[in-house]
């Protein structure tokens, strides 16, 4: 069976999810990740079957069915160095009064809300609607340590190990809750994060002592301009992939100005070395993940995250869904030159 194909919410919450979902029906999607901001996914309003039930009255009167939410920013302000930057993306009974340990530990404790939300979301599910894939709640963790991506002055080897001991720290319990409610938690492994290539995600597994909620939100594109081996980030952490986006980014074609880390540019600046493209039209060699899912049996959404800062988003997410539905395919239950075998005859 061909994987669902799902449409990350987080780029349309402008639009309502009731103006929103008959939109992304007629575009060809079979259901939605819906991002906890906007009005797509209130946490906390969920807290009543009546909330759930209109939620999925919508999805369901479009012909659409839920995965998988997320709730990347507030996720960013659990480890982060908090600043005025925050404010404009956190809910404001998580940002407060702004003062960061009470930010990141109120972020904490919205982290588990999501992810009883989540599942309480999920049991709701009409019985009608397909389903069958294990909860997941994406996001991000933030990072206390970012700043210290680039060495100089030097980071001591301490710091960096201090920086992933205060991530386990923090997110140690929020897995614990997680695990309360069977609910798996998906790191979108990408720059600003705790993890952000191979060897971090591997360091941040371990901080967390290989904690069985702690995955990740598999997404190419946070991969590919680095020069991280996206298709090898599948195959080393094949029992970690949750869930996946599907984006496109390519890279290599700026006049030379701009380099990796973005020049302090904006997003379509033909300048840049690196931007993000909609699916079929960057660099990632989609036919190349495709296989590695195949290989380690992943069989849950794909979910395409649409950005394209040069083409219309309605036009993009359409061809998008066209796109990741060519690129699909089952693996096989059988060996292609078994009909050569007499017995099989």
């Amino acid at each position: 069976m061909p994987r669902p194909v799902t449409l990350f919410t987080g780029q349309w919450a402008d639009l309502s999810l009731e103006e929103l979902a008959p939109r992304v029906a007629e575009m060809g999607y079979d259901g939605l990740e819906l991002a906890c901001w906007g009005d797509h996914f209130e946490v906390d309003k969920a807290t009543n079957k009546k909330y759930f039930k209109e939620k999925w009255e919508i999805l369901a009167d479009n012909g659409l069915t839920c995965y998988s939410i997320s709730n990347h920013l507030v996720g960013q302000a659990v480890c982060d160095n908090i600043d005025e930057r925050h404010k404009a993306i956190l809910p404001a009974y998580v940002y407060g009064d702004g003062k960061p340990e009470g930010v990141r530990k109120r972020a904490a404790k919205e982290m588990i809300a999501t992810a009883k939300a989540c599942r309480k979301f999920m049991d709701a599910k009409p019985d009608s609607l397909p389903g069958g894939f294990p909860a997941v709640v994406n996001g991000f963790t933030g990072s206390s340590i970012w700043h210290l991506l680039y060495s100089f002055p030097p980071a001591s080897p301490k710091m960096i190990a201090d920086g992933f001991a205060d991530f386990g720290k923090r997110w140690k319990p929020i897995l614990d809750a997680f695990d309360k409610v069977d609910v798996n938690f998906a790191l979108e492994v990408h720059p600003t994060e705790i993890a952000f290539d191979i060897a971090s995600a591997q360091k941040a597994i371990e901080a967390v002592k290989g904690h069985k909620r702690f995955g990740f939100n598999y997404d190419p594109s946070h991969l590919g301009y680095q020069g991280v081996d996206y298709v090898k980030f599948i195959r080393e952490f094949a029992d970690r992939i949750y869930h996946v986006h599907m984006k496109d980014v390519w890279w290599g074609h700026g006049d030379g100005t701009v380099g990796v880390f973005g020049g302090h540019t904006e997003f379509g600046d033909h300048r840049r070395y690196w931007d993000f493209r909609s699916l079929g039209h960057g660099d990632i060699k989609f036919e190349d993940i495709i296989v590695a899912l195949n290989d380690i049996g992943y069989a849950g959404p794909l979910s395409i995250e649409w950005e394209d800062i040069r083409m219309d988003r309605f036009h993009g997410a359409t061809e998008a869904a066209e796109f990741t539905r060519s690129v699909d395919f089952p693996t096989s239950n059988v060996a292609f030159d078994a009909a050569f075998d007499k017995e099989n005859q």
